[in-house]
């Protein structure tokens, strides 16, 4: 009897230390309501507004062509941001997403409810962590932030916001050296 109760008891503190090993994967990084963010395909660093409310993230662009490259479907823009960017980027295209209208933007004599948006995938640095994310392409030239991170990207930054900090992750500091920057020849 007295064996089973020391086994137990042992059993009993070994659980907790288990269970905290398996939680380190989980564990989350607090970022503020804006946060720098490099952009390692187009080789930026720009603000980034952190909005659990959107479900993607989007960057500012503007002339934006689908176009072909070796059967595959791409996507060429430019930024659309204050100062001028004359620099064409081009990345594959990822999808398109259908991006729900705000009633002011609804046109019923169109008969769609959504804005179709190209997506492209992009491996972007905030504070320590790098991840690749979807991106869909906007002109988003009217915000404040030419770059908004929505709730999937914000998953795999296992990021939890405190909308009372701003910039709390510091300045990008990934090791992005074997990422590709996508500029037009």
């Amino acid at each position: 009897m007295r064996f089973n109760i020391f086994a137990l008891l042992t059993c009993l503190m070994i659980l907790p230390t288990m269970s905290n090993a398996d939680d380190t994967a989980d564990t989350k990084s607090i970022y503020g309501l804006n946060e720098q963010v490099y952009i390692a395909d187009i080789d930026m660093n720009m603000s980034a507004k952190l909005d659990t409310g959107a479900k993607t993230a989007s960057l500012s662009a503007r002339d934006i062509k689908r176009f072909k490259r070796d059967g595959q479907p791409w996507v060429r823009f430019y930024l659309a941001l204050d100062e001028a960017h004359e620099r064409a980027f081009e990345l594959p295209l990822a999808r398109i997403s259908k991006i729900k209208r705000r009633s002011g933007d609804y046109d019923p004599e169109e008969d769609k409810s959504y804005t179709p948006r190209p997506v492209v995938k992009m491996a972007v640095c905030m504070g320590k962590t790098l991840r690749t994310i979807e991106v869909n392409l906007t002109d988003r030239s009217t915000f404040q932030y030419p770059f908004l991170l929505g709730s999937n990207a914000l998953k795999k930054f296992n990021a939890l916001i405190d909308p009372s900090l701003k910039y709390s992750a510091g300045d990008p500091r990934c090791d992005t050296q074997n990422t590709t920057t996508a500029f037009a020849e």
